[in-house]
């Protein structure tokens, strides 16, 4: 198959162009210097001459402070983007694969959530990306929109200029011998290496449509963070932080956990336990020490 990746250097586009190269696939890789997705003639001449079968969109305004200051840039990446990107896409007939977010839930539910859930986002960034969902839902009918959740991957998430939580936290051990962390917030830690190989099986299929796309179980990022720890035998004071110990002037869902509901009704996920990824990363981190240097998505 041949195909497009825009967003190829980040944290997740990086594994996504391994995983269909993997795969046998013919990849081009398109970063922010090739194409800019909020001009629809940056698009549509970005994408002429590949005439890709598929593109896979991991482009993203993601970092939530900034998303809340500059809605306008915000709206215009996440959202007008992936318009574009469906207008192209359905005019050359090729299939529009489009990376979202759990942000577009409130986290009310308690429970995990699944793709028939009513979206209601907290922030800029979450509004954004759900319009971005319509957009591409509404314009390609040959597209997999799919939600995923605290990633970490084994390359920089160059927009946040900082490290993946587990990084964060080894840090932390490595330097300080302590941590404090909330266990407030409850997450699905999902490895962009795993979510990647989960798409490279969509794009198989002609089952277009919304997806949910995680690591199985949840737990708090304390529980996230205990399990670095015991994973790597880190001597770590590690404690319990109060809600209000890290303020935040951006509201954001203090449950995100996502079923796999559509994937496993179609017999296609490939997801295990979130602990299971968490392992084999730290495994490859040891191997390669110096290629993982990363940050939070």
């Amino acid at each position: 198959m041949k195909l497009v990746v825009i967003g190829a250097n980040g944290q997740l586009g990086s594994d996504v162009v391994a995983a269909f190269s993997a795969n046998g696939d013919d990849v081009a890789q398109l970063t922010h210097s090739d194409i800019e997705v909020a001009d629809l003639d940056s698009v549509s001449r970005a994408l002429r001459d590949l005439r890709p079968q598929l593109v896979v969109n991991t482009a993203a305004m993601h970092h939530v402070e900034t998303c809340e200051r500059e809605p306008e840039k915000a709206f215009a990446v996440n959202a007008l983007g992936p318009r574009n990107l469906a207008v192209v896409t359905r005019q050359s007939g090729a299939v529009l694969m489009h990376v979202s977010t759990d942000y577009v839930f409130d986290g009310s539910k308690g429970s995990p959530y699944v793709e028939d859930d009513a979206p209601r986002p907290l922030n800029v960034y979450g509004v954004t990306k759900l319009a971005g969902e319509h957009f591409v839902r509404c314009t390609n009918e040959k597209h997999f929109v799919i939600r995923t959740s605290a990633l970490y991957g084994t390359r920089p998430c160059r927009a946040k200029g900082g490290l993946n939580f587990v990084e964060l936290m080894l840090n932390l051990a490595r330097e300080r011998g302590e941590a404090s962390v909330v266990d407030s917030e409850i997450v699905t830690p999902t490895s962009t290496a795993e979510v990647a190989r989960q798409l490279v099986v969509l794009s198989r299929s002609e089952r277009y449509g919304l997806y949910h796309a995680t690591a199985e179980g949840s737990c708090s990022w304390y529980g996230f963070a205990r399990e670095i720890f015991v994973s790597t035998g880190a001597l770590v004071d590690l404690k319990v932080a109060s809600p209000n110990a890290f303020p935040t002037k951006v509201p954001r869902p203090r449950y995100s956990v996502l079923e796999n509901r559509a994937l496993k009704a179609r017999g296609l996920n490939g997801f295990g336990p979130w602990q299971n990824a968490l392992h084999k990363y730290l495994g490859q981190r040891t191997e390669h020490p110096l290629e993982s240097r990363l940050c939070r998505s």
